[in-house]
């Protein structure tokens, strides 16, 4: 009995005494007092990196999961060459995995300017600290402690628009100022020490540098590196859709939900609430993932939940508002991968200003770039099309 009664309670909805920030799990871990720009894709999120690492005075703190050798990756060096040289200290996480391409010589001319670098878990079993399985999908830029950026987006010219010779993928980005900026300086030192890299004084950030000028507003960085954290961003997103009261828009590239998530999208739904989530078409960088992101939209739709195809390139994007309060953008996919295996990490927002925003931008690609995926249309696929996604989704779940 009392379990059902916390369980109405959770669904109910934020109460007039908690306001905006009852849509928050953690909402004692809510640091007010930030300035929070999201960007779309490599068109504002590239210019913007690079105008931060190149007013750096002190440090620059870079972490990628991919770094590429092209176009602007080569801009990216050239500017952490650049501070490098006058004297600012560097220091570069990159992913073995995902950054497999990258030549050597890339790095070393990195380090010959006293640029500190980490290869987090080499592939190869003789060289410490390897693996294959656990990678480093956080995407985090902290510049002199004053300003931070992370969401979805590596440094490779398949996030540059098509216009500049790129890949035209799309994918959310933000750029903070304020005491979150902190708790990223943390999070990279933290990844930074626990993987060989030397020691280095901690952040002095503090709640007392808030944005002073201005609109601010309520976040929070929730990361899953250690491991009593794995769960928050899965509770952080379960709790907001059980708050939810009038409309839930998620983003997601790798959507494959496990069946609590599912379950809280129903009942949702069964509350009144629009839930509708866009994911990638066929133009999927991943073919396996796609095909068993597909085998759970039957039940999706069965339960009212919208589907939407991203129908232009791959759509990369890691981001969702609900109510056009609660918003969130990060590296954190909702598939088994990022919750048990991959480090990421997210941004969560409290702020009316905000969320009207991401809504206003939803509907905007709702209406221009998506094609909704129609029930009676999709139960008509192939007995061979199913069989496929069942597949694919076996072995993504158990991978």
């Amino acid at each position: 009995m009392r379990l059902r009664f916390r369980q109405r309670e959770r669904e109910r909805g934020p109460s007039a005494k908690e306001g905006d920030r009852g849509y928050a799990l953690y909402r004692d871990k809510l640091r007010p007092g930030n300035r929070v720009t999201p960007l779309r894709s490599g068109k504002e999120t590239f210019p913007a990196m690079l105008a931060a690492i190149r007013e750096a005075q002190s440090h620059v703190h870079l972490e990628m999961y991919i770094l590429r050798d092209d176009h602007i990756g080569q801009e990216f060096k050239r500017a952490l060459l650049d501070r490098a040289r006058a004297g600012v200290q560097v220091r570069l996480i990159v992913d073995a995995l995902g950054s497999f391409g990258l030549p050597s010589a890339y790095l070393e001319e990195l380090r010959d300017v006293g640029v500190e670098t980490i290869e987090y878990h080499p592939i190869a079993p003789w060289r410490a600290r390897w693996g294959v399985n656990k990678r480093d999908h956080q995407k985090i830029l902290v510049v002199d402690d004053r300003v931070a950026f992370t969401g979805g987006i590596n440094i490779g010219d398949e996030y540059q628009p098509v216009e500049d010779q790129g890949g035209g993928w799309f994918d959310m980005h933000v750029r903070v100022e304020g005491p979150v900026v902190f708790d990223l300086a943390r999070l990279f030192r933290a990844t930074w020490i626990k993987n060989g890299g030397a020691l280095f004084p901690e952040p002095a950030m503090s709640r007392a540098d808030s944005v002073s000028d201005g609109h601010t507003a309520f976040a929070q960085v929730i990361s899953n590196t250690r491991l009593k954290a794995r769960f928050h961003m899965r509770r952080s997103y379960v709790f907001a859709i059980r708050r939810a009261r009038e409309r839930i828009s998620i983003m997601n590239a790798y959507f494959i939900p496990d069946r609590g998530l599912r379950r809280a999208f129903a009942r949702a739904v069964q509350r009144g609430v629009e839930v509708r989530v866009i994911v990638p078409s066929s133009a999927m960088d991943v073919v396996a993932v796609y095909y068993a992101a597909r085998h759970v939209y039957s039940n999706l739709m069965r339960d009212g939940v919208r589907i939407f195809e991203w129908r232009e390139r791959m759509m990369h994007a890691k981001c969702g508002v609900i109510d056009r309060v609660w918003s969130t953008i990060g590296s954190y996919n909702l598939d088994r991968r990022s919750l048990l295996h991959n480090l990421e990490v997210s941004l969560v927002v409290v702020d009316r200003a905000v969320g009207a925003g991401m809504e206003a931008r939803f509907e905007e690609d709702l209406a221009t770039c998506c094609r909704e995926v129609q029930p009676a249309e999709w139960e008509r696929r192939s007995v061979w099309s199913k069989c496929l996604e069942w597949l694919c989704f076996q072995i993504r779940y158990w991978l």
